[in-house]
């Protein structure tokens, strides 16, 4: 009934979903109250107040043509806007031809990827790493190239260059790592880059897709390296879910690095993928609301609050685990090798979260503390128990 190759992939698809719906199953029977749960990165921010104010002005505006199509590229205001915020920031000349606005930054992978591949064409992604990536290549009839990171989840620069070969065609980054918080520093960005331009010629490239779904939110006053100002080959994919606090509404966008060259043909086909994979375009009033907010977000201090609260409570509880410089992730490692085993027996204390063997990377479980202060503080006793009790 259904092809074969669809079914290989639901056969490995997300864990993230499954431990999300496990939780619903138990807070049915224990009461959401009694449940805390890790699973899924679903903020319980509300987005900013002026952004809900100006969606109301959208949408009883009396102006005509705010629901129709517009080019597949997106508003053109829109994208000037976006263009001028990217080129106030990094000092490079975008305009509004390198912007394409998409649904949410999965569209946007998606579009460049059908851009850029040919059968397949090899993609490097990093472990751990988001799994859907995985199906997103090979959506395209691209193979995933699985590389380690280090012990403390950077970039393995001999991996990666062991990984790369004839028919690698791109590297996903993404930086404010999900699952682990991760930001790549400035210095280790600039020696991938250097490997990467060793494999470059001109009738070949590697293009960096840089996935910046986390991009604000950071902490500790970490400043963000610009990896468009440190590789030329370089397309970033923009999403204002996670920095708006608006995963439900689909907005994101593509920003093509006027530094490619011959980008405009890059930006055609992305236009093109844009239209020929389904998407048309983005939604018309979530690309009106995000014009005037690229330099907005949620408050960060109250993620910076969270994380430190249950990065305390898991190394206070014996966890062994890297502190998060960005996103909502944490990824603590199992007390014990087998992931999965751990995530059920956390399941006894109520406590849901994700085993790294979904990421990629057996012996860790992932929590996303994008949750409501209490669930964290009321937890804590109950990881304590938990690493306590199942260690010999």
């Amino acid at each position: 009934m259904i092809s074969k190759k669809i079914s290989e992939s639901m056969k490995g698809s997300s864990w993230i979903r499954a431990m999300f719906e496990e939780g619903e199953r138990l807070k049915k029977l224990y009461g959401n109250e009694n449940i805390f749960d890790f699973t899924l990165g679903n903020p319980i921010t509300e987005p900013p107040r002026a952004l809900k104010q100006e969606l109301i002005r959208l949408i009883t505006s009396q102006e005509k043509g705010m629901h129709r199509y517009m080019s597949n590229s997106g508003y053109e205001d829109v994208r000037e806007e976006i263009a001028a915020f990217h080129k106030e920031r990094t000092g490079i000349g975008f305009t509004k031809d390198h912007i394409i606005m998409t649904v949410g930054s999965a569209g946007g992978i998606n579009v460049i990827l059908k851009a850029m591949l040919d059968p397949g064409d090899e993609v490097i992604v990093l472990n751990p790493y988001f799994v859907e990536f995985k199906f997103y290549i090979e959506n395209h009839g691209g193979i995933m190239r699985l590389v380690d990171t280090s012990e403390d989840f950077h970039l393995d620069l001999d991996r990666i260059k062991d990984a790369i070969n004839e028919r690698t065609k791109a590297i996903i980054i993404n930086s404010p790592n999900n699952p682990t918080g991760v930001i790549y520093s400035e210095d280790e960005l600039k020696s991938l880059a250097s490997i990467l331009k060793g494999y470059s010629s001109d009738g070949k490239k590697i293009f960096i897709i840089s996935d910046e779904a986390y991009r604000k939110i950071i902490y500790d006053e970490i400043k963000f390296p610009d990896i468009v100002n440190i590789y030329d080959d370089t397309v970033t994919i923009i999403s204002h879910s996670k920095d708006l606090a608006l995963p439900g509404e689909r907005i994101g966008y593509i920003a093509i690095s006027p530094k490619i060259k011959d980008a405009q043909t890059l930006i055609d086909a992305a236009i093109f993928a844009n239209r020929t994979l389904g998407f048309i375009n983005a939604p018309a009033i979530m690309q009106r609301l995000v014009k005037g907010f690229q330099k907005n977000s949620v408050d960060i201090k109250d993620y910076q609050k969270k994380r430190n609260a249950i990065y305390n409570i898991l190394i206070e509880s014996g966890y062994e685990t890297v502190k998060p410089l960005g996103a909502f992730y944490i990824f603590p490692k199992s007390p014990i090798e087998d992931d999965i085993e751990f995530i059920k027996y956390l399941q006894k204390y109520h406590i849901l979260a994700v085993p790294g063997t979904g990421f990629g990377k057996r012996g860790y479980f992932r929590l996303a503390y994008c949750v409501e202060m209490d669930v964290i503080e009321r937890s804590a006793s109950y990881f304590k128990e938990a690493i306590k009790d199942i260690r010999p």
